[in-house]
């Protein structure tokens, strides 16, 4: 089994626990779950962040957990050489909602939870791909979380190439 088809695997068993009404994401895993999920570079929470949101929202869909997670694990594989984070960041490391870049709301959160998901430094009450990060990639160009995790990864903390991505494809759209 690939590790993509095991990450589906994964989500959709966790899913279903989910909705049979077990909201304890931490019985969800076994030990070989927990060691699958570290060598991708995932957390426990990370999963079941999009699991309750797929399952109370409808969105996002299990194609974009994935996609998002294909992202980490490449950076995790490539950049990180499989060396987990020691830093986490805080929620109250993040940008206010407000603070704008280049005229641009919440970009500056979005791009530093964007930074750390990348990294696999979120908090585990921060998700990436939540309700207001994904309220703010359709507002700017329907933009893909994975892609925007992408961008990210190659402006290399230039954040003003992240601001001429998101104008790009706002005005795209």
């Amino acid at each position: 089994m690939t590790w993509n088809e095991r990450f589906i695997e994964l989500f959709q068993r966790c899913l279903a626990l989910y909705q049979g009404g077990n909201s304890d994401f931490q019985t969800y895993y076994t030990q070989e779950d927990l060691s699958f999920l570290a060598s991708i570079g995932y957390k426990p929470r990370e999963l079941f962040d999009f699991i309750e949101d797929l399952a109370d929202e409808g969105v996002p869909a299990e194609s974009t957990a994935l996609l998002i997670a294909a992202v980490r694990r490449d950076y995790f594989q490539v950049i990180q050489n499989q060396q987990h984070s020691s830093k986490e960041i805080l929620p109250s490391d993040l940008p206010a909602r407000d603070e704008e870049l280049e005229g641009i709301g919440y970009l500056p959160r979005i791009i530093k939870k964007a930074e750390a998901k990348l990294r696999g430094e979120l908090d585990p009450n921060i998700m990436f791909g939540c309700g207001g990060d994904r309220g703010f990639l359709g507002r700017n160009g329907n933009i893909h979380p994975a892609d925007f995790l992408r961008q990210i990864w190659a402006a290399n903390g230039d954040h003003s190439k992240i601001a001429a991505f998101v104008k790009k494809s706002s005005n795209e759209s």
